[in-house]
């Protein structure tokens, strides 16, 4: 299992581009986000989002809609983020935290969404544990304190 400590804010950049990295060496268009109320889940896919191109503004817990959808903005020359050309298309960002059964899955399509090939950043996924296909990125968030945090993904 890899693992990385974030030791606050300022590591939140280099975690997020091995995320990406390794997700894209792995083909997994699906990664799962571990972790409880408050490991900041979130947080790290807003810094994802933004080193794909999406204004992090644009980027919060979709725990009412369940998926938000977000169009990354055309790269420039001069434009500093890492490129990733295994993520050029939608990101669709999931919360599954308010879900009471699958069946709720499968009512807004989530195979729509999982099977496209874009990238699918899924919080709470233990609510559809056996709809997560085996070849996707699973990440658990730990807090150890205030402000540090343990990222491990599965081999």
């Amino acid at each position: 299992m890899k693992s990385i400590t974030i030791k606050g804010l300022s590591d939140l950049p280099e975690a997020a581009e091995v995320l990406l990295s390794e997700a894209a060496a792995r083909q997994a268009s699906i990664i799962a986000f571990y972790g409880a109320m408050g490991a900041g889940k979130t947080t790290l896919i807003k810094e994802m989002c933004r080193q794909l191109g999406i204004d992090p503004q644009e980027v919060n817990s979709p725990s009412f809609a369940i998926v938000n959808v977000y169009e990354p903005q055309t790269a420039t020359d001069d434009d500093e983020r890492p490129k990733n050309p295994r993520f050029d298309g939608p990101v669709y960002h999931f919360d599954f935290y308010r879900i009471r059964s699958v069946e709720e899955a499968f009512d807004f399509g989530y195979e729509e969404y999982f099977f496209s090939g874009d990238l699918c950043l899924v919080e709470w996924p233990e609510k559809i544990e056996e709809l997560i296909p085996e070849d996707a990125l699973r990440v658990r968030l730990t807090a150890l304190d205030e402000d540090t945090r343990v990222l491990e993904m599965e081999d």
